[in-house]
């Protein structure tokens, strides 16, 4: 094993993880709008289903993509539309209340976030690099299980992070205007995060 190219793996990954995009967006609203417990179906989400995500692309599946582009074509788009969707849901979501149906103002589901990393650009950005610039970490199919794992540790600690931040700002933000100023702001950099995405175009 390459310890050289497994330490830049490392410092790669975390970037990748703890800089904002889609996801961290997204918990840092459900932290502040519902609480961390509410919270852990969405990081253990993010956490597994990215994890798989590498898993399967590192043992094969992304030969389908290079024969069937339109598929990542297909999408790239949907996840787009997902994104303005769930940035709408974002800007108009406030805390839970009593008076509030308890079938609404859930946070996000695990199996909701593990299948949004499908359609999560950022996510796509970061399968790509870990598989086609840190192949060579190890000898298949080890370098897949060692990327899968720093997957899971690295996911579960920035989302978690990010969680608690979001959680964090709860005594901070006491009112329904704050929190809704706070929510429509992260709906915009959810919306910002699609620039990369139009730019390959």
């Amino acid at each position: 094993m390459s310890h050289s190219l497994l330490i830049a793996f490392v410092m790669f990954a975390t970037v990748m993880f703890f800089t904002p995009g889609p996801n961290n967006i997204m918990l840092l609203s459900s932290g502040l709008t519902y609480g961390f417990r509410p919270t852990i179906p969405h990081i253990m989400g993010i956490t597994v289903g990215f994890a798989f995500m590498v898993g399967a692309v590192g043992l094969g599946l992304g030969t389908v993509f290079i024969a069937y582009p339109i598929l990542q074509t297909i999408l790239k788009y949907a996840g787009v539309a997902y994104l303005v969707y769930l940035a709408w849901a974002i800007a108009m979501s406030e805390p839970p209340s009593a008076e509030q149906d308890s079938r609404r103002g859930r946070p996000m589901t695990f199996w909701g976030a593990a299948m949004f990393q499908w359609v999560n650009a950022k996510g796509w950005v970061m399968v790509i690099g870990t598989i086609t610039a840190y192949a060579a970490i190890a000898a298949y199919p080890w370098n897949i299980a060692i990327q899968v794992g720093l997957s899971l540790i690295l996911g579960i600690l920035s989302c978690t992070a990010w969680a608690l931040f979001g959680t964090a700002l709860r005594p901070v933000l006491t009112s329904r205007r704050a929190v809704r100023a706070f929510n429509i702001l992260m709906a915009v950099l959810l919306l910002a995060s699609l620039y990369p995405v139009f730019m390959d175009a």
